[in-house]
């Protein structure tokens, strides 16, 4: 039985209320900003630094800043505890997300949790997307400009594609992990109701081996 879904995402589509309105119809706990919080609070950091490495890899100068502190054994160790990055966000992701797989009744919003999903039985994977258009009319819903929702359609979207590349080594999105990739310009409403009713169809399908054998037809002699 299904237990948590993942919610993966191009940026704009919707995904976040989606998911929002998918936690409360099930009763289960939404894993979104909350996720973002609860690796500030494991960390020790304020959550805007967690916010920062969020999808994306580290700036060039953040990185050859690491290296020049790492590079000073007396400086690095006296900044070692302080230091917040996205290495360290995904290495602390995979113990978090396995709690999370562990616990179940919830809904995980992004942060690569397919991927670390992948192998959990009970992980439903879902990918939503939407036109352009659509993206760019959800975000200036918000309450930016057409040049500000262009600007995030165009980019945020990259980071992403670079983040899982460089940590997953995988394209992004990666088809064969989803059980399902929907359109959200439909609407949120039949968006959800359709993945309520895939994730009930397939959980109730039965395995390969439920089916019965074929007969083997008895040899003309």
């Amino acid at each position: 039985m299904f237990r948590v879904i993942t919610i993966e995402r191009e940026y704009g589509c919707g995904a976040a209320s989606i998911a929002a309105q998918l936690a409360s119809h099930l009763g289960w706990k939404l894993w979104d900003q909350s996720l973002t919080d609860e690796i500030a609070r494991l960390a020790n950091v304020d959550p805007r630094a967690v916010k920062r490495c969020d999808e994306r890899l580290d700036s060039t100068l953040q990185r050859l800043s690491r290296t020049f502190w790492r590079g000073s054994y007396e400086r690095g160790w006296a900044l070692a505890s302080h230091i917040f990055d996205t290495d360290r966000m995904v290495s602390m992701m995979q113990e978090i997300m396995n709690h999370i797989g562990q616990e179940g009744n919830a809904v995980v919003v992004g942060r690569g949790a397919p991927y670390f999903m992948r192998e959990n039985p009970r992980a439903f994977h879902v990918f939503l997307y939407a036109p352009r258009a659509e993206k760019i009319r959800r975000i200036m819903a918000e309450g930016h400009s057409s040049e500000e929702a262009e600007e995030l359609v165009d980019s945020v979207d990259l980071e992403r594609i670079a983040y899982v590349k460089h940590y997953f080594h995988a394209d992004w999105p990666t088809r064969s992990l989803y059980h399902m990739m929907l359109n959200t310009a439909v609407g949120n409403e039949p968006v959800i109701h359709t993945i309520l009713d895939t994730m009930q169809a397939v959980q109730g399908a039965p395995k390969a081996t439920d089916f019965e054998q074929p007969k083997v037809p008895t040899p003309i002699r």
